[in-house]
């Protein structure tokens, strides 16, 4: 199936170009998508570098830092208006292994509308994280299937490949996040609209070059929103209950 891999960038002049060479020896049919948004490091120049050498490499530059989600949602865009089958969202940094990008696309092949790479189902694991990131990761995933619901073990995680019909279903009800919670939007999404949606083990790898871009007011906004999607569903499910006994 024709398949693009989506890989937003900011200040990752250190990670581009060994990233996208594992791409594409791991999955030479494959084609990349690098999103730049106007990296100050060089980063789209590199990219740029990388596709005048190599017709399946695309660099869509944008010209500001507007969110990991802004930057996906351009790249999703592009990907469906060129036909698409299968779209893949990758970090940047090395911590999703191209080596394991085959396992998704195997389980969209087969038939699966989402599949997540996940590191909290049996066969998962992380590599070089300090115990505080782990708990922290496995107590807001744990708390996301709780408020929401969600039958997912790893709902934040951003190694995911989607089935183009089924994504562009998602994107058309609308995304309500631009920040880390994005992917929990997708998610949560792709279940409330009874997709078919899996879960794959991988082994998420600490990036080794660069700075993470996540903070502490990435993780309060995901806080935030979650539990206000939690407390939504939960006041819905009570209007549906009333509305039945009052019927």
């Amino acid at each position: 199936m024709k398949t693009l891999v989506i890989v937003p960038t900011y200040n990752e002049a250190d990670n581009v170009v060994p990233l996208v060479g594992r791409v594409r020896k791991a999955t030479p049919d494959v084609d990349v998508l690098v999103v730049d948004d106007g990296s100050p490091d060089g980063t789209g120049e590199l990219a740029d570098k990388i596709a005048a050498d190599d017709p399946q490499v695309q660099v869509l530059h944008r010209t500001a830092k507007n969110g990991l989600g802004a930057a996906y949602l351009a790249g999703f865009a592009w990907g469906l208006e060129r036909g698409y089958e299968i779209l893949v969202e990758m970090d940047a940094d090395g911590s999703h292994q191209p080596e394991e990008l085959s396992r998704l696309l195997d389980v969209v092949e087969a038939g699966a509308d989402l599949v997540l790479g996940s590191r909290w189902v049996p066969g998962g694991d992380v590599v070089n994280w300090p115990v505080r990131r782990e708990v922290l990761s496995r107590g807001g995933n744990l708390y996301t299937r709780l408020a929401l619901g969600l039958p997912l073990r790893d709902a934040t995680g951003g190694y995911r490949a989607f089935r183009a019909d089924a994504l562009q279903e998602i994107l058309d009800g609308g995304v309500a996040s631009q920040g880390y919670c994005f992917q929990v939007d997708l998610a949560r999404r792709a279940v409330r609209g009874g997709f078919d949606v899996r879960e794959v083990p991988i082994t998420f790898v600490e990036r080794v070059a660069g700075e993470s871009k996540m903070d502490g007011a990435i993780v309060r906004e995901a806080l935030w929103r979650i539990t206000a999607w939690g407390a939504r569903d939960r006041t819905d499910w009570l209007r549906r209950v009333r509305s039945k006994q009052d019927a």
